[in-house]
């Protein structure tokens, strides 16, 4: 069953080109309530623990160097079908791939830095989430 919540994170690159305030005005005019949100910069070790997934490819210290190179910001979206929504809303990873008129294809410069992170289940978007958010209290 899908839930509500998603998780996103403003990338380092996004954050530097000043497209943090434009990117949140997007999600939330499609309509995502940001329940939780901060401003925050990963260490290389913070950054290693939260793609401990992916420690085995070969992209990963290139990912956890960047992911901790600036400031990032963090949040909980809240909508329904909140992953799948998002996800449409963020476009494909590859930015020349991204459909028109997505965070990824107006924000982002290359596939590595793409911007933003959405989460790709719900499963994700709550061990994501609770990564940077010990405790979500409802607003409003």
């Amino acid at each position: 069953m899908a839930t509500n919540r998603t998780f996103t994170m403003i990338k380092p690159d996004a954050f530097s080109a000043g497209n943090s305030g434009a990117i949140l005005k997007m999600i939330e005019e499609a309509g995502f309530k940001i329940i939780a949100m901060k401003a925050t910069q990963l260490t290389p070790a913070t950054a290693g623990k939260f793609y401990e997934v992916h420690k085995e490819r070969p992209f990963y210290a290139d990912l956890c160097a960047y992911m901790s190179s600036g400031p990032i910001i963090a949040a909980i979206l809240e909508k329904e079908n909140a992953v799948e929504d998002f996800r449409k809303l963020i476009g494909a990873t590859n930015p020349a791939d991204a459909a028109e008129g997505t965070i990824r294809k107006i924000f982002a410069k290359s596939i590595e830095a793409n911007a933003v992170h959405g989460s790709d289940s719900d499963e994700n978007a709550a061990i994501e989430g609770n990564f940077y958010f010990s405790q979500i209290e409802r607003i409003g």
